[in-house]
């Protein structure tokens, strides 16, 4: 028996730019996503009381299904002959912009690395994971995701060069700097609308823009990059009046161009006015989380809850992607 597991994560600052080759400022979630593999007779997957039987490569067939993200792992791995059971749960919140279903992609990922006895770098991890959700999932999105639930903690990360999709062959790896030396505290909570999205809805309009050229499309994410560069000084300082000023910038920038929604608006506009520093989309709009920068959140938290925040989460820096326990 094997057992994984991978954190979510939230975007600090920066994100979406990750899809453009700029950089962003994330931490991981507390809560995570967990897989654990067994010896079966044949090949099984399980999760939230529901069981599916797999025959063949036929059966790997996506179905927008909870079975969707298992099924994209062994497609590409190309395990489907090999029998064992595959059984997962995620205490992630659903489609809320938290990284919920790549957390449990990398997770998998993870586990039948280590079933077949594949030694890969984190790195190269990461680039497989993004490489699953766009390739065979048809997912439009960044590395941020990968990266995060791959690596864990709190990072600076850049995507220069990565702004095309050419593949992990064609493209250098993303850079990776870990931010959580100079933290001294953490003064950040997520608040989950209770709204789900899929996140390629969101941002595949505007990378469609982006693609055609549109002026003011490049010129954000341009931007968003640098302010996750000073943003990233802003925090190591401990500067939270400045990282603030920022992430309202970012997220400012986000909404020009149609990438949230009204409750996030509702949300982000409470914890602003309930003395919030910085307010802004964790991940992509129309629904899921915000992430709010306040030192003291009692009484923001009490209003989030009051204005319908689904679930109050606090993030923090934990462990990447890693193996809990091998049997057998």
């Amino acid at each position: 028996m094997t057992v994984s597991s991978a954190p979510g994560r939230a975007g600090i600052i920066g994100n979406p730019s990750d899809m453009y080759g700029g950089s962003v400022i994330s931490c991981t979630t507390t809560e995570r996503a967990q897989v654990v593999v067994e010896e079966c007779d044949q090949l099984v997957f399980e999760t939230g009381g529901q069981t599916l039987v797999i025959s063949g490569k036929e059966g790997l067939r996506l179905q927008g299904d909870r079975f969707d993200v298992a099924k994209a792992v062994i497609g590409f791995l190309e395990l489907e002959k090999l029998k064992f059971k595959l059984s997962f749960r995620s205490d992630i919140p659903v489609q809320a912009g938290l990284s919920g279903s790549t957390a449990l992609l990398v997770a998998i990922l993870n586990a039948l690395l280590t079933l077949v006895g594949k030694q890969l770098n984190l790195f190269r991890r990461a680039e497989l994971a993004r490489e699953i959700e766009l390739d065979f999932m048809k997912i439009v999105c960044g590395y941020q995701d990968a990266y995060m639930c791959t690596f864990g903690g709190i990072n600076f990360m850049d995507f220069a060069d990565k702004q095309f999709y050419l593949g992990v062959e064609k493209e250098p790896y993303g850079a990776v700097e870990s931010l959580e030396p100079y933290l001294h505290q953490f003064p950040f909570i997520l608040a989950h609308t209770g709204l789900q999205r899929v996140s390629g809805a969101v941002h595949k309009p505007i990378r469609d823009r982006w693609l055609e050229g549109e002026k003011k499309v490049r010129e954000t994410y341009l931007r968003m990059a640098h302010l996750a560069r000073m943003g990233k000084k802003a925090l190591i300082d401990g500067d939270w009046k400045e990282l603030g000023a920022l992430m309202n910038e970012n997220h400012r920038l986000t909404r020009d161009l149609g990438g949230s929604g009204p409750k996030n608006e509702e949300l982000i506009q409470i914890a602003l006015d309930c003395g919030a520093m910085g307010a802004k989309l964790a991940g992509a709009g129309g629904g899921g989380t915000i992430i709010a920068l306040h030192p003291q959140p009692e009484e923001m938290i009490e209003a989030l809850k009051k204005a319908g925040a689904e679930r109050i989460l606090f993030p923090k820096p934990t462990e990447g992607v890693k193996i809990e326990g091998e049997k057998g």
